[in-house]
């Protein structure tokens, strides 16, 4: 496909039906570390080919451009003078210094359908194929340098880059604590994705070939309310997929898709950078289209018009790209891009009901965030 000299784009390297439900396979063959370390490999000879931008959608795709530029607006808001950095040390150092010890793909849905989901019918605002294959993937996140507890159903790969590990458990089994500005605190799903392995990978430093720097990374993401009850029955099916599914689209009523990054660690609080985008803006920018879809497509467009002017670069992650000109392309299509600063901590307002295992010295610590 490469030799035909067409740019080409995809929005994930995640596997469907007869991939990730393979038992012949370990749990980290079927994980989107593995196939990024494939996609890494494949490329090794064909950096000067026809472009192909490789998980280039909302997320992933999108969610490295605003990890970017969370990071420039948190510069210019304490006045740091740094240029901006030109390759993937420069970026790591500037995240390094500005202390982020952990990033979430923080996404909370609330858009809903005038028909509310039926028994034995799976309902989400985008693929529930797409869905189902990635949250029965083992859970992945990227592995910060700063983490002092390792969790007892955690794994390493044992190859490839070795940025992230993974979990022994199903992503839609795995929750977390997150936040967004409108939602306020949440417990979102750890579902893999590749953008928690290729932010934490580009964002390391190494001494000695050591790692002194590297930030978490995962998605905490919180569907749809409808798409929550569903997963609620696959789990209760032995993860068994409904016989019925629906995308809603032309029939949601109300609700917004909110987007975006959480940078956590910097001592003026957690800063969320992203895309709040409502169904009634959605549908004034590009009829028939969802919050959800048209975040995706914004993605899509800001890839395509890198890779049409720029056709013969190999094969690239979103982190490779002009991140300055898919952002140019995308926002328009992604509702209002607002930045907000919290004094929320996965450890704020918990209550000392229940003995939970925290560690109240560091609250950036993985520990604290995964709901058990």
């Amino acid at each position: 496909m490469l030799a035909a000299r067409h740019p080409l784009l995809d929005t994930c390297t995640e596997p469907w039906k007869g991939f990730y439900d393979d038992e012949q396979l370990s749990l980290s063959r079927r994980s989107n570390y593995a196939l990024r370390e494939a996609v890494l490999a494949f490329r090794l000879d064909k950096r000067h080919g026809a472009t192909a931008v490789v998980t280039q959608g909302a997320n992933p795709g999108l969610a490295s451009v605003l990890v970017k530029q969370a990071l420039m607006n948190m510069a210019r808001d304490q006045h740091f003078e740094v240029e901006r950095p030109a390759c993937y040390e420069d970026w790591a150092k500037l995240a390094q210094r500005l202390q982020i010890k952990v990033i979430h793909i923080a996404e909370r849905d609330t858009q809903v359908s005038k028909r509310r989901k039926a028994r034995d019918e799976f309902v989400n605002t985008w693929s529930v194929d797409g869905f189902v294959s990635e949250g029965l993937q083992p859970a992945e996140l990227g592995w910060g340098s700063h983490e002092k507890h390792w969790p007892a159903d955690a794994a390493r790969h044992g190859y490839g880059c070795d940025a992230a590990i993974y979990l022994k458990r199903p992503g839609i089994a795995t929750r977390v604590r997150s936040w967004t500005p409108l939602e306020g605190p949440y417990h979102g799903f750890l579902v893999t994705h590749a953008e928690s392995i290729s932010i934490a990978d580009h964002l390391t430093l190494r001494e000695n070939n050591e790692v002194v720097y590297r930030p978490t990374v995962h998605y905490a993401y919180h569907p749809c309310d409808d798409a929550v009850l569903s997963l609620h029955e696959v789990a209760g099916k032995n993860w068994k997929q409904q016989n019925q599914q629906r995308i809603i689209g032309q029939d949601i009523a109300s609700g917004t898709d909110e987007l975006g990054v959480l940078l956590m660690g910097n001592a003026k609080g957690a800063y969320w950078f992203g895309s709040r985008l409502s169904i009634e803006q959605a549908r004034e920018l590009a009829p028939h289209n969802s919050a959800t879809s048209l975040q995706v497509v914004a993605g899509i467009l800001g890839g395509m018009a890198w890779a049409l002017r720029n056709p013969d670069c190999g094969v690239v992650e979103p982190d490779d790209i002009d991140d300055q000109l898919v952002m140019e392309i995308a926002a328009p299509y992604l509702g209002d891009l607002v930045g907000v600063y919290g004094d929320w901590t996965p450890l704020k307002e918990r209550s000392g009901l229940f003995d939970e295992p925290l560690d109240q010295d560091d609250p950036w610590q993985f520990l604290n965030f995964r709901v058990t």
